[in-house]
């Protein structure tokens, strides 16, 4: 039995590696091998023959004549005799109008082009108003391999190329465009510890310096982006990569929809068949100095986490985007224009969330676990400070804890006066 499997396997490696190298490649570069012509020749001589065997139908049941009405009552009226009463009118006129209403009741000049077409040879389908019909021995033998070809060959090669190998395709393709696009902005990476790469049904955290992150980490693997959709340039990228991923992009008014955001994560990452989730807890670009303050939505909606920390060589150029500084097309163009761009990044292993443990609590485990990895300062502000000013809260906090080094606590007070 182990043997039968072992063939089995074989055969279906050699299918995907025919389909790969006569199919995808010549598709992908543009070239034939001249199979598809080989094939088209031989069906044209097949239905050939089966023209001379089998005419199923003619150009109409109705031979319409192609002369004017003025004809067709001169030639009615010279084979009747005329009728005195009424002038020209004679009886006859109305065997043409009964004639041609039986013919467009028969046979619609209008309706008839929204079904399919009849052919005058049948083309050993089944797909038109005529039927298989038995004539002889040798047709019903071609019709019978005509099934066979279609059915067992040309339908299970059509689902193989475009439903199980699409993931890998896309993927693949994936990959290529942007390592594509590291070559073009002088990119050296060096990836740590890749057996901790996060797997499908799950989450990648990264601390977060510049756009380039996503290509820097999407040349070592595919993810499914997490974002608020922009416009201009960023907008114009997000579109085409949506159009070919399930990437998850929210409105402005979305993201305030902590609800929304999360029901489509969760969805997103119950489906073990998708893309593990590429999010940037930080919400923005901190200088590649330090790690801030990663949103706790990202932790609450459960799965694995796979922490990955990325760090630049500075030295070759800066990777940081500042956003209130340079739009995007400024900052890619100064980015081509940098000597090189030098990064490092370590795959984490993989972590959940602890018993007793709440999303801020291991939003801050992660984060410590990517700072002392990268070598980053780990701080607990809020990365969207640089846009919006201190909270209540904060102040409230640092006042709190400044009475109570002067005033000092209820317990200090009272140890005192005893």
């Amino acid at each position: 039995m182990e043997d039968f499997w072992v063939v089995v396997l074989a055969g279906l490696k050699v299918w995907v590696y025919l389909i790969v190298a006569l199919l995808m490649v010549p598709a992908m570069f543009g070239f034939s091998l001249g199979i598809s012509e080989t094939y088209m020749k031989i069906l044209v001589k097949t239905l050939e023959v089966n023209c001379d065997i089998f005419v199923c139908g003619f150009p109409g049941l109705i031979q319409r004549d192609d002369g004017s009405m003025e004809e067709a009552l001169g030639e009615l009226r010279r084979s009747r005799p005329k009728t005195p009463v009424g002038g020209d009118f004679t009886l006859s006129d109305c065997f043409y109008f009964y004639r041609r209403g039986i013919e467009d009741i028969v046979e619609d000049e209008v309706t008839q082009r929204f079904s399919s077409e009849e052919l005058v040879s049948w083309n050993l389908l089944t797909r038109t108003n005529i039927d298989f019909q038995y004539i002889s021995l040798k047709l019903t033998m071609v019709w019978g391999l005509g099934v066979f070809i279609r059915y067992c060959i040309l339908a299970p090669l059509s689902v193989c190329v475009f439903c199980r190998l699409k993931s890998w395709l896309s993927d693949w393709v994936h990959v290529m465009c942007y390592r594509i696009c590291a070559r073009g902005l002088s990119c050296t990476i060096h990836y740590y510890n890749k057996e901790n790469r996060p797997r499908k049904g799950g989450i990648c955290v990264a601390n977060h310096t510049s756009p380039i992150d996503i290509v820097i980490l999407c040349n070592d693997g595919c993810y499914a982006m997490v974002g608020q959709s922009h416009g201009g340039l960023m907008g114009v990228l997000q579109r085409a990569m949506a159009r070919s991923c399930p990437h998850i992009w929210f409105e402005r008014a979305d993201m305030k929809d902590r609800h929304l955001v999360a029901k489509r994560l969760t969805d997103h990452v119950n489906d073990n068949t998708k893309l593990p989730i590429l999010i940037f807890p930080e919400g923005t670009c901190i200088n590649n100095t330090s790690v801030m303050m990663f949103k706790k939505g990202s932790f609450e909606i459960g799965g694995t986490i796979y922490p990955v920390a990325i760090k630049y060589d500075p030295q070759f150029g800066d990777a940081f985007w500042n956003s209130a500084k340079y739009n995007m097309v400024s900052y890619l163009l100064r980015m081509m224009t940098s000597w090189a761009i030098v990064c490092n990044v370590w795959y984490l292993p993989a972590m959940t969330q602890q018993a007793g443990e709440d999303a801020v609590q291991f939003a801050n485990r992660v984060k410590s676990a990517i700072a002392h990895q990268g070598g980053l300062v780990d701080l607990s502000w809020d990365g969207g400070l640089k846009r919006a000013k201190v909270k209540d809260m904060f102040k409230e906090e640092q006042q709190k804890m400044y009475s109570s080094m002067v005033v000092g606590s209820e317990e200090d007070n009272s140890s005192h006066s005893d």
